[in-house]
Formats: C-alpha cells, structure tokens, sequence
C-alpha cells in the first residue's frame, strides 16, 4: 500500500483528515517541480495508469494526463464513445480487459454516482474517482483546499462560500466534505430549490442572500451554472440569475473588502461571473488549475510510489 491509509482515492467524505494533509503538504513539492525548467520526475516509471473517462472532459482530463506524464507513468486514455461499449459491451466486461492489461491504477470519471466503488470490486489496480455523477469529485474538491491553504496559509477558520447549483454539484459536497474537515467555516448561497434539503447537517449554514455571503466570506467559490438545466425550469433565465446571484464587478466594489474568488470552470462569462471579476487580481482561477496538476501528482504518487510506507 502507499503513503495514504487506503489503498483508493474515492471520496473526501471519508478520508482521514492526517491523508488530506498528506496531499496537501506532498501538492507543494510537486508545485516545485512544475517550476523547473525540466518539468518531470522518475516518481513512477514503469506504472501504468489508465484514464477511464465515460463522461466528456477537458480541463479534468488533460490535468491528470499531464499529472501522470510528469511523473513518467505510461498512460492509456480510454473514451467510452468509441469503445465495445457503444456495441453493447458490459461496464464489467470493459474493466475488466482493461484490467487484464495490468494496470496499476484506474482513473474514472462516471455519470452514474457510487459507480468508483463498484469499480474496486471488479479490479485489483488503484482507483481514483475523476467525478462519479452528482456524488463527489475530491480531485478537485482537493485543488481548492490547496489553492485557498496557499492564500491564507492554512485553512482552520477560513470562511468559504459556494455559490450556485450546489444540489447537482459534486464540487459542492467534495468541498464541503474537506473543508469542513479541515477546519474552514462554509455557508453555502443559491436559488433555494437549489439548495438539498436539511444540508446543514453537513455542518455548513445557509443563505439566499450573495451580498450578505460576500460580507461575510474571505473566499468565494462560484460554481458553474449548468445551462442544460435551465430547460428543466431550475433557472428561470440568464439574466434573472445573474441579478440575483451573479459576481459582478459593481456587487464586490460595493462591500469594499478584499476577498478571494475561485472558480470551478469551464466558466460561463457574463451568467454565474463577470469578465472582470474572472480576470481581476482578487481571482485565482488559473492557480487552481495548475494546483490541480500537482494534487494530482500528489495523490498518484502517495497511492502508486514503491517504497512509500504508512
């Protein structure tokens, strides 16, 4: 087994908060290596990791193939559109001759939520979960505990909003899972038919109101409105939403307060976030995203790396 206490990375909810750090801390070094002029590590030559991808992806996808290249893993990407499966081939089947291959560790990204576990029944290899449905994504939930751990140099009582869909949002409820965990502080904001019931319980608060969240808040994380969605008649329409519950420029001039923004992406320009805002000094979007390449260096390399001990 690796440096973590379990064998997979499937969910934040569940993981022990000592592995968490583990990551975080391990993330920084890599960060290292991203700046040098020679940007790759022997770390785990000769594993193989295949990337099981059965929902589109770019900005997840590329993150941990570039992840597993500067570790100089041997990397297999798999597209379920153009695989046995769209001739009717079984999920099982496909892991399975996948896994006949030897690999050592399975990267899946899934619309159907709890389908990462299912999958470490049928394959002996690694498993980390890419985003398993409306579930979790703790890759990502993972980028933005060290991209607001980089900012406030720590993350015990750092107050964190999430604004947006949270019920549809597996960043949401991985953010939740680990921040919370992690000692930050979260109220969540968003139309109230979009926020799950009784999520307090989760130990976070609640409110529909942005101004009063951005008030409050020393990070905002604002989450991707889905626009599919609005033909389900979750969201009334562009404009309405970005009234009530857009990050505008003239909205933060307004509290006149530093606070950090974060987002997700991809981002929808002018709906959940303004132009100026995504581009403004006060954003770390792009940080996210290479910190999401060295957490996820981090994490393969914690599970996967011969000789690292418990």
């Amino acid at each position: 087994m690796g440096a973590l206490s379990r064998k997979h990375f499937l969910d934040l909810e569940f993981a022990p908060k000592e592995d968490l750090q583990k990551i975080i801390d391990t993330a920084y070094t890599f960060k290292d290596v991203l700046d040098r002029p020679i940007k790759k590590v022997p770390s785990l030559t000769g594993k193989n990791v295949v990337n099981l991808f059965f929902e589109n992806s770019t900005r997840t996808r590329m993150s941990f193939e570039l992840a597993e290249k500067r570790l100089s893993s041997d990397v297999t990407n798999f597209s379920a559109s153009s695989s046995s499966l769209s001739k009717g081939e079984s999920l099982k089947d496909t892991i399975q001759n996948i896994h006949a291959m030897k690999m050592d560790a399975v990267v899946m990204r899934h619309p159907t939520p709890g389908s990462v576990y299912q999958l470490t029944k049928f394959v002996d290899a690694v498993v980390i979960n890419a985003g398993d449905g409306t579930h979790e994504h703790p890759t990502q939930g993972m980028l933005d505990m060290i991209s607001i751990h980089e900012k406030f140099n720590g993350l015990e009582g750092v107050k964190v909003g999430i604004i947006g869909d949270i019920l549809h949002s597996r960043v949401a409820l991985s953010n939740i899972f680990g921040l919370i965990k992690m000692g930050a502080e979260i109220t969540l904001c968003g139309p109230p038919h979009l926020i799950p019931v009784n999520v307090e319980e989760l130990g976070v608060n609640v409110t529909y109101d942005v101004d009063e969240l951005i008030e409050w808040a020393d990070v905002i994380n604002v989450l991707r409105i889905q626009r599919e969605r609005m033909g389900l008649g979750l969201i009334p329409s562009i404009r309405e939403y970005r009234h009530h519950f857009g990050i505008t420029n003239e909205r933060l001039t307004n509290h006149k307060k530093e606070i950090v923004v974060m987002h997700p992406g991809p981002m929808n320009r002018g709906v959940e976030i303004d132009s100026n805002v995504a581009d403004s000094e006060q954003a770390i979007i792009l940080n996210q995203v290479l910190n999401g390449v060295a957490v996820r260096m981090s994490i393969l390399y914690l599970l996967l790396s011969p000789g690292e001990e418990n």
